[in-house]
């Protein structure tokens, strides 16, 4: 034939999808043998050759790995990406970063042009909002396998290595609770973000199992940044009743919440609790300390790039789902005194 035979010439000629024609030419364990056979002999059959990436991946002749990420100027997301960097130059593997700017936009151009590039695996944290899937979904079916980290899609399968995000947001609400607060607000992330429904659920729980009321007045999403936080807390105090805590979805948000209320003459700590997620170390600089949830951000990325090595080297590996825990820090935004200053 003129042309170059894809594998979707192999799937249009059995009538069956391009997804499964790639996992019976990588013999993965979900295709049995009848229709592996078949796609191996039409293969032959049609003169098929895997394309330059496909190749790639079966000799692991290119020991390129592409990261992909929302933001680099951000300190959980550098330390993920040195974990990762120190799995991958151990086994002699490059690094290719790629930075989205928290843009699905973004991120679907970016795996397009990826689509031409030697690469031998993806590890990817997928933007706000992603509406990409289906395009990560095209490229494992192409041969290049994916490890999904941090903010993750749910609807593919693949390895996916998160924190513990619904029992962070829980132990961080039930810290307040201990520390004396009652009216709770929560100022989460995009609502599209799987980890922002989860950590909104631990919000939730923590709530529920001490008996106290849901505000759906104090709960408020938007983006992750410290102006984001500050402006929802601006929101809050103009609420007919004001929180006396509030749970961040992470530090920059609740340094943003540290922010607005000093603007407004309200103490830290002593009026209005706060509590992140991260722990950035902007939280032991900004004053009052911030209360923090610690993510294993440096696990993540060893994790993640283990995972990805195996999905390489083992066509039959199968996917692992990976929930690595966080750790409470108690700092000063959470510590409420008496007019003595006596710890309560």
């Amino acid at each position: 034939m003129s042309r170059f035979i894809t594998i979707k010439d192999i799937a249009k000629k059995l009538n069956i999808s391009v997804s499964t024609v790639s996992r019976a030419l990588r013999d993965t364990y979900d295709v049995n043998r009848e229709t592996r056979e078949q796609v191996l002999a039409m293969a032959q059959a049609l003169n098929y050759r895997p394309n330059f990436n496909a190749t790639g991946l079966v000799n692991r002749s290119s020991h390129n790995l592409a990261v992909i990420l929302p933001f680099v100027a951000n300190y959980y997301f550098s330390t993920v990406i040195t974990g990762i960097q120190e799995v991958a130059y151990q086994q002699d593997y490059n690094i290719m970063l790629h930075i989205t700017n928290d843009s699905p936009e973004r991120e679907l151009s970016i795996i397009k042009n990826l689509a031409a590039s030697n690469l031998d695996g993806l590890l990817v944290a997928v933007s706000s909002d992603s509406d990409a899937c289906t395009h990560f979904q095209q490229v494992i079916d192409s041969g290049v396998p994916i490890v999904f980290f941090d903010r993750v899609p749910d609807a593919i399968k693949t390895s996916k290595v998160m924190q513990d995000d619904y029992n962070g947001a829980f132990e961080a609400v039930e810290h307040l609770i201990k520390r004396g607060y009652r009216k709770i607000a929560h100022i989460g992330g995009p609502e599209g973000l799987s980890f922002s429904r989860k950590r909104k659920k631990g919000f939730l729980d923590a709530l529920a199992k001490h008996g106290l009321p849901v505000n759906e007045d104090w709960i408020i999403h938007s983006g992750f940044s410290q102006e984001n936080g500050e402006a929802d807390t601006l929101e809050l105090l103009k609420r007919e009743k004001h929180p006396d805590a509030i749970f961040a979805a992470n530090d920059r948000k609740a340094i943003g919440a540290i922010m607005a209320l000093k603007k407004k003459g309200i103490k830290v700590g002593e009026q209005v609790g706060i509590i992140g997620f991260t722990n950035d170390p902007a939280c032991t600089v900004v004053s009052p300390t911030l209360s923090t949830i610690a993510e294993p951000a440096f696990e993540i990325g060893k994790k993640s790039c283990e995972l990805l090595l195996k999905h390489i080297s083992k066509r039959n590996f199968i996917a692992e789902e990976v929930v690595l825990p966080g750790r409470l820090i108690e700092r000063e935004s959470t510590r409420r005194y008496t007019e003595q200053g006596i710890n309560c």
